[in-house]
């Protein structure tokens, strides 16, 4: 109960609300203590009066107006004239003089608590201004245990009322904190134990019905997290569901593609010039098709090989992606071009660095190509001290808003009608493999430009 919100609220508001009452409580002494001397004064000055109407009463009569005005003499200054009215002997000679003529708020409270914790009988002096303007000044003499023991009894009565105020205060206001506060929050709770009992269920995604402002943008959050969440479950298992079928099908496409590169052999040999010079790409083509179906079946067992680092010259391969793309584009105008020197060296896997250049030049062909207009493709290379740089720009239109968003998001980041956007996830990827990074420079009407980097160091710190 106590390490609950609901009983930590119970617990506060009662300590807060006493806390309150006890600020109410100090001045409260302090007024009672000034009304108890106001009330002993015009006490006397009734007696004092009495006095003057008749100037002739026996001793028993003035000791009774005294006990009954609670004090042990009456000084009343009249006309300038300061006068002795009643008296009788005091117990212990005056230990201080209070005057409430003039006293601030802030010295009748300090006063006040000197006095409740003073518990010594003391005589003290008290002035003030007689009632209804029946003189210039009345001054008494009186005990402050009388006083003390009233103060303490009315401090009682009030610390009595401020805890029953406290209590019912704090039972209202945990009741109503249970109703708006801890009652939907619970809610809540319930709903997200629900949901992570089965994510995959739609039907589980909270629905905001909370009438607090804060609960209700926490309910819309945690829907949109849900909602996102359910998604991504789902995407995860077609993902699993096709990883399984790609696995299949590049395990018998290699068989195949195993047995033609055994016919090529025999192309390899054939006297013809044509066939000569086409057949070197050819097996090319198929040994980096068999090596794929290995580099898909690795992946969906998440074995994916690392990058075997050599030195390697760029060109080389940037004229044998820009080749086979040439044999794809066929007639459309697309212009495939390449600024790289012959003897520009880096440090890469051959094969990866095919894949990607591959992918990156076949995305910029095919967009111009959607077109029906003409365009240009182009590989550039440079390099700074510290790493290899290589762009690759094309003059078409530009990749749509969705594909921008999620550029490198498996079947999300395609950047034409009908892909999947594998190709830039699985670039994106094989460049990291390499320390590298790939991220989009521009898109727009004036084209596209994607730019590798590859750093030269190893990576040690």
């Amino acid at each position: 109960m106590i390490n609950s919100l609901s009983g930590r609220l119970l617990i506060l508001t009662t300590i807060f609300v006493m806390i309150a009452e006890i600020l109410i409580f100090v001045p409260s002494i302090a007024r009672f203590r000034e009304e108890y001397m106001l009330d002993r004064l015009e006490r006397a000055q009734i007696a004092s009066l009495t006095l003057l109407a008749d100037d002739m009463i026996d001793a028993d009569l003035e000791a009774e107006l005294l006990r009954n005005a609670e004090v042990f003499n009456i000084v009343l200054r009249r006309d300038e004239v300061r006068q002795l009215v009643l008296s009788s002997p005091m117990p212990q000679i005056i230990a201080g003089t209070v005057d409430l003529r003039d006293n601030s708020a802030a010295l009748l409270i300090r006063d006040a608590m000197r006095r409740l914790a003073s518990p010594e009988n003391e005589v003290i002096r008290v002035i003030g201004a007689p009632v209804r303007d029946a003189g210039l000044l009345i001054e008494v003499t009186m005990e402050t245990a009388p006083m003390r023991a009233a103060m303490i009894e009315y401090g009682l009565r009030i610390l009595v009322l401020s805890a029953v105020i406290s209590v019912i205060t704090a039972l209202m206001l945990f009741v109503a904190l249970r109703i708006f506060l801890v009652k939907p929050i619970k809610g809540v709770v319930a709903h997200m134990q629900r949901y992570a009992a089965a994510p995959e269920d739609a039907r589980r995604i909270i629905t905001p019905s909370a009438g607090v402002t804060e609960l209700r943008e926490a309910e819309e959050a945690l829907k949109s997290l849900q909602t996102e969440l359910t998604s991504a479950l789902r995407q995860k298992e077609r993902l699993a569901q096709l990883g399984s079928a790609v696995s299949k099908i590049s395990h018998d496409l290699r068989n195949i593609l195993t047995s033609a590169q055994l016919f090529t052999d025999r192309i390899e040999m054939s006297e013809d010039p044509v066939v000569a010079r086409m057949a070197p790409k050819l097996v090319g083509s198929i040994t980096r098709a068999v090596h794929l179906c290995e580099s898909t079946l690795a992946f969906g067992k998440a074995e994916e090989p690392g990058p075997t680092l050599t030195q390697m010259l760029l060109a080389d391969v940037v004229e044998d992606v820009l080749y086979g793309e040439r044999l794809a584009a066929g007639e459309d105008e697309v212009t495939l071009t390449a600024t790289v020197p012959d003897d520009f060296r880096i440090r890469a896997d051959p094969e990866q660095m095919h894949r990607v250049l591959g992918n990156l030049v076949r995305n910029a062909r095919q967009s111009i190509m959607a077109t029906g207009q003409g365009g240009t493709v182009s590989v550039d290379a440079k390099e700074t001290d510290a790493a290899w740089l290589i762009a690759v720009h094309d003059t078409g239109p530009g990749l749509p808003l969705k594909a921008q968003e999620h550029l490198f998001s498996a079947f999300q980041g395609s950047v034409r009608k009908g892909g999947s956007g594998l190709g830039l996830t699985i670039s994106a990827e094989l460049i990291r493999g390499h320390g590298g990074d790939i991220k989009l420079v521009r898109t727009g009407k004036e084209g596209t430009e994607f730019l590798i980097t590859l750093p030269k160091g190893d990576g040690a710190i």
